[in-house]
């Protein structure tokens, strides 16, 4: 895991399943932790734990109180923009 700390980018291969599961989703447009939670199967509580992680790392903006948007996609193959 070679950004796991620091604010550096993640690679791929740093990504959890959930984390991949809400870049998937934040491709189609913003979201919130509950409605990720409640269409990925994960608790509430890690999908925010994983979103707080994707922004620290910069891929993902908290762009008010719950919502998130995508900044840049770290998986190889997408545009970053969805």
């Amino acid at each position: 895991m070679s950004a796991a700390t620091g604010g550096m980018a993640l690679d791929e291969d740093d990504l959890s399943p959930a984390q991949e599961a809400a870049l998937e989703m934040l491709r189609e447009g913003r979201v919130t932790a509950p409605f990720v939670a409640e269409e990925t199967g994960y608790s509430l509580q890690y999908v925010r734990e994983q979103l707080t992680d994707l922004v620290k790392h910069g891929h993902v903006e908290k762009i008010h109180d719950g919502l998130y948007e995508l900044v840049d996609d770290p998986r190889e193959g997408t545009d970053g923009n969805g």
